[in-house]
């Protein structure tokens, strides 16, 4: 007991906190200020001015050293919420479990936030001990405690330029290892996100998560069904969009987190051939992103959950269902057991709908059909999509091709595109669907007085 006692003593004597932190000079670190956001700069600038504090912190600082481009770049201050807003022309306080302030320079918006305290007794916490409410201020050497992962508790100061590092978060970084604050288990409790971070930061860095960090995550996996659907979509959603969703969704099933947060995903690579489709659609998703281009979350879900949409309509189809009608059920009943665990936001569900119904319109080609499908607003969307589903097997290559060309054609080019078709001979495939008759209509009835 003596020992225990002389052991914690003797850790909390010479850990990170207590020791101060390192304060590492640019020739070390090796952060370019010329690749900070200047507005994130303004932010601690003015700050500073007013006698506060004020640092680049989290992610930013983290892919910056790193060598990568951050998406976002956030601000950490001794300034609570009220004395930030009134320094900045366009601030907003915004959160409850975690209130910050949203500076805004046109389109670009800086996260600022006040330094935290660690968790205590008196936070309200649900049954399991994830924290529901956190707006106790601390100081900066608490704060870093409160992180996460030793590689976001990173503090940069544009003035100086100096990182300053609590818990050796710049030596992690060169090991490419992610290594939680703390007992990990604790911190799991508190934030069952932590364990789907954890996996998404090692998959970005091509690195390993620390064995002590990574060893309760597979006896915890079920906590993440006690987070919120809309902040486990956003999660998942950052998850799928780091440029490695593939390895993501590898060390995901290899370490049991996958159950749940897809639900049918499961299902899907129990499929033949459904890996392959899920693959396909998630290597051109990384290749998009790390060549810099835009993404689409509706494209991504929208490939995710389409072999499972596909199988249900078929279903539908063999039971008598007519073919639009059925996809329709499909897709609602898929979504519907979907969004119980993500909330899909309307918006993204709404054009998974687009591109899933515009599917069976590319099996025909005729005219007026074709410019009204070049009209709708996700049809380029939905040719990539025919593309994948081409790429998988599923479609003709050939037609998936002339489809593609279309949407990147001109004008003149579509126009004689579909003017080509009236003089190819007709495919017995696009010929399979009878044309509706047009119905004449009816002469009225003459009354016998009249006759």
């Amino acid at each position: 007991m003596i020992t225990d006692t002389i052991k914690k003593f003797v850790s909390r004597l010479f850990s990170p906190a207590i020791r101060g932190p390192q304060r590492i000079a640019r020739d070390k670190h090796g952060i370019d200020r010329r690749n900070v956001s200047r507005h994130a700069i303004k932010v601690c600038e003015v700050l500073r001015q007013h006698g506060y504090q004020g640092y680049i912190v989290g992610g930013a600082v983290r892919d910056l050293i790193v060598g990568l481009e951050p998406k976002d770049f956030d601000v950490a201050t001794d300034a609570t919420p009220e004395q930030i807003r009134p320094l900045f022309r366009r601030a907003r306080i915004i959160g409850r479990r975690f209130q910050l302030v949203h500076v805004v320079f046109g389109q670009e918006i800086i996260e600022t936030s006040t330094f935290r305290a660690p968790a205590t007794q008196e936070q309200e916490t649900d049954e399991h001990g994830r924290i529901l409410r956190d707006n106790v201020f601390g100081n900066q050497e608490q704060d870093a405690i409160r992180r996460d992962f030793t590689m976001n508790a990173l503090y940069y100061d544009p003035h100086t330029e100096e990182v300053i590092d609590y818990h050796q978060g710049v030596a992690d970084l060169k090991k490419r290892q992610v290594r939680m604050i703390g007992d990990p288990a604790t911190r799991y409790r508190e934030d069952p996100v932590r364990m789907l971070r954890a996996v998404r930061f090692a998959a970005k860095l091509n690195g390993t998560i620390d064995p002590a960090t990574r060893q309760p995550i597979e006896t915890m996996a079920s906590l993440i069904d006690n987070v919120p659907a809309s902040r486990l979509f956003d999660e998942m959603l950052k998850l799928l969009t780091c440029g490695h969703a593939m390895d993501c969704l590898r060390q995901l099933r290899e370490d049991g987190l996958h159950h749940g947060l897809l639900p049918l995903l499961d299902v899907v690579l129990e499929q033949p051939g459904g890996e392959r489709f899920v693959e396909l659609a998630l290597e051109r998703t990384d290749s998009r992103v790390r060549a810099g281009k835009s993404i689409s979350p509706s494209f991504l879900f929208a490939a995710l959950l389409w072999q499972q949409v596909e199988l249900r309509w078929k279903q539908l189809r063999a039971e008598g269902e007519h073919n639009v009608p059925a996809l329709a059920k499909a897709a609602d009943s898929v979504l519907d057991e979907q969004t119980e665990k993500l909330a899909i936001q309307r918006r993204f569900s709404s054009d998974m709908r687009e591109i899933w119904f515009m599917q069976p319109r590319f099996e025909r080609r005729m005219g007026k059909t074709i410019y009204r499908m070049i009209e709708q607003p996700r049809f380029r969307a939905s040719c990539d999509f025919l593309q994948l589903r081409a790429a998988a097997g599923e479609f003709d290559s050939v037609l998936a091709q002339w489809w593609m060309d279309l949407a990147n054609g001109d004008d003149a080019t579509r126009a004689d595109m579909i003017e080509a078709l009236a003089h190819l001979p007709r495919d017995p495939a696009e010929a399979s669907v009878p044309r509706k008759r047009r119905r004449r209509p009816r002469r009225p009835a003459v009354p016998r007085d009249a006759e």
